[in-house]
């Protein structure tokens, strides 16, 4: 089988680019002779999903590279990463489709993104819905991370779905001797009615609708809740802005009374210092109601870190934790966040969370899927 990935690897760093990266490197030894095209248009994570004249030339060039290997290597089956329900992206998609679809037998969807079929139901104009019916149906196979995001695929008539969630290598495999130690100190220290400080952190992209000023206010109340009590709460942001004027507001608010002294911007993070913030907080919340939400990689970074969650029912996301994990909170509500942290600091050490990720997310789970269902074609 001879298949062309037709999709960007980091740089810009993000979740659908790091999976794009696995799936090359996790196929190298299969029986898929690979071939790819790394098709940038982003500068950075700033200009994702932004119109730019200068992308649809780019582009072009991308698609003949495409369409020149469909030629010289006789490839025949094309991987891609459909956009979510926006324009500019999809509009993107629409020229990919156009130029390369007749050249290829099958065309394979990988969905890192969710919404489009809501999109086309509920905004899209009638000649939008008529244009992505005519270039984009009808894939031969659409894989989706979860169960919720087969609507996606349904709605471009997939001719097959398969359900294949993230995985990623196992970032802690020393976690008995390294990480649950401080997991189970964590718990101890935070029951143990001496002054704590309890870290939340947020890791990724820093955007509203991402839920970060809700968590912001969130901490607030959390605060505000523990006041009488040697126990605070401070918020660790780690991730780059995606709109300019929301670092603004975000730094007004976090320079206010009520928070100055309890929120702590990093910046962006890999590496060392990523792995530190992961091993050493003692909670990550997830807050999302992004659009385009479709899993929430850095979920399960976290349960690979044994690291209590607070996330939202939002999408696929409540997928993502072991069944009846009970700090799901609704989108849009700082007060069930803030609850949801309280309730943490009187609890243990939970297994469940390394557990669920070791049976459900490793990167070896991940590649094994994806290369039986593209050899189900």
């Amino acid at each position: 089988m001879k298949l062309l990935v037709f999709a960007h690897k980091p740089p810009p760093h993000h979740g659908q680019s790091y999976m794009v990266q696995l799936v090359l490197d996790g196929l190298k030894t299969s029986p898929i002779q690979l071939f790819h095209v790394d098709a940038r248009l982003s500068r950075g994570t700033e200009d994702i999903g932004r119109m730019r004249w200068l992308k649809v030339f780019v582009l072009l060039k991308y698609c003949l590279q495409a369409i020149w290997l469909r030629s010289t290597e006789g490839v025949n089956n094309f991987y891609y990463v459909p956009a979510n329900g926006n324009r500019a992206p999809l509009y993107r998609d629409w020229l990919v489709m156009l130029l390369c679809r007749p050249f290829f037998k099958r065309v394979i969807y990988h969905w890192h993104s969710a919404g489009l079929g809501e999109w086309l139901e509920q905004k899209a104009r009638p000649w939008e819905r008529w244009v992505s019916a005519r270039l984009m149906s009808g894939p031969d196979l659409s894989i989706v991370l979860g169960n919720y995001n087969r609507r996606d695929a349904d709605a471009l008539a997939s001719r097959s779905v398969a359900v294949i969630p993230n995985g990623i290598p196992d970032p802690r495999p020393d976690f008995e001797n390294d990480v649950l130690p401080i997991r189970l100190t964590q718990a101890e220290r935070r029951r143990g009615g001496e002054p704590y400080t309890f870290q939340v952190l947020y890791l990724g992209l820093c955007y509203r609708p991402k839920g970060l000023f809700d968590l912001l206010e969130a901490i607030v109340i959390a605060n505000e809740k523990l006041k009488g009590t040697p126990v605070r709460m401070k918020l660790v942001v780690a991730g780059g802005f995606y709109v300019e004027a929301e670092r603004a507001e975000f730094e007004r608010r976090a320079s206010q009374p009520d928070l100055i002294n309890w929120v702590e911007y990093k910046g962006f993070v890999s590496g060392d210092q990523k792995r530190g913030l992961l091993r050493t907080s003692d909670c990550l919340c997830f807050p999302t109601y992004y659009e385009a939400e479709s899993f929430g990689l850095v979920v399960i970074e976290a349960m690979a870190y044994g690291l209590p969650l607070v996330i939202t029912n939002w999408r696929s996301v409540p997928e993502v934790v072991p069944p009846g994990y009970e700090h799901v909170v609704e989108p849009r509500a700082p007060e069930q966040l803030a609850k949801a942290m309280v309730s943490l600091l009187g609890e243990g050490y939970d297994p469940r969370l390394r557990e669920h990720f070791l049976k459900h997310y490793t990167a070896e789970l991940f590649v094994a899927k994806i290369r039986a269902a593209l050899l189900n074609l």
